[in-house]
């Protein structure tokens, strides 16, 4: 590797952990006062960097915010355990996941203190996360397909259609947390996930 290549390799190396130390600076903040009263400043601060050196990454918070449930969704993931057929794997992942953001510090603060904003950063801002988790998701149904333990269809629309699921889960929980226990409500989930992809008899 030249000495030019090294230098570029260590600063972009250099911009990721500013980058994350910015997002995890704002991870801190909403955790602590939620997404409404968490500024940019208080971000920078909490970073140990300058106002203009955030700027010239973000435009305000409310994109650091859908930047921070971006990363923190694709490092929920879970990854295929690798036994049994492609359908049972797919729910696993799906589960597990659900799971994760469910009982995650950063999405329950939002879900008790700016639900509506909630619903904003997923449907209107949060396409990058959304395609992250169909690029898990479309594939998967595509494998299960061609093991014979998902249904036939568009993969895409499959996919999708999981994802709307995984959605409503993780956000509605809560409505009825007074009547069903969240493991008794995630055993549900998981029986009407697998048998949305199962093949027709």
């Amino acid at each position: 590797m030249s000495i030019r290549n090294e230098e570029s390799s260590g600063a972009q190396s250099s911009a990721r952990s500013v980058d994350d130390q910015i997002l995890d600076a704002a991870r801190t903040c909403v955790v602590e006062f939620g997404v409404r009263r968490t500024t940019l400043a208080e971000i920078a601060r909490r970073a140990g960097v300058s106002r203009p050196t955030v700027y010239r990454r973000w435009p305000d918070t409310g994109a650091i915010v859908a930047d921070l449930l971006t990363r923190e969704i694709g490092t929920a993931m879970p990854q295929p355990s690798g036994g049994g057929s492609a359908r049972a794997q797919l729910v696993a992942v799906v589960a597990g996941m659900s799971e994760t953001v469910r009982t995650h510090p950063l999405f329950e603060k939002i879900l008790r203190s700016d639900p509506e904003l909630l619903v904003t950063y997923i449907v209107g801002r949060l396409g990058a996360s959304q395609h992250a988790i169909l690029d898990h998701l479309v594939p998967a149904v595509e494998a299960g397909q061609a093991d014979g333990s998902i249904r036939v269809g568009d993969p895409v629309a499959i996919g999708a259609t999981v994802l709307l699921m995984m959605q409503s889960a993780v956000q509605s929980a809560g409505m009825v947390a007074e009547l069903v226990a969240p493991e008794a409500l995630l055993v549900e989930f998981v029986i009407a996930v697998d048998a949305y992809l199962t093949p027709s008899a």
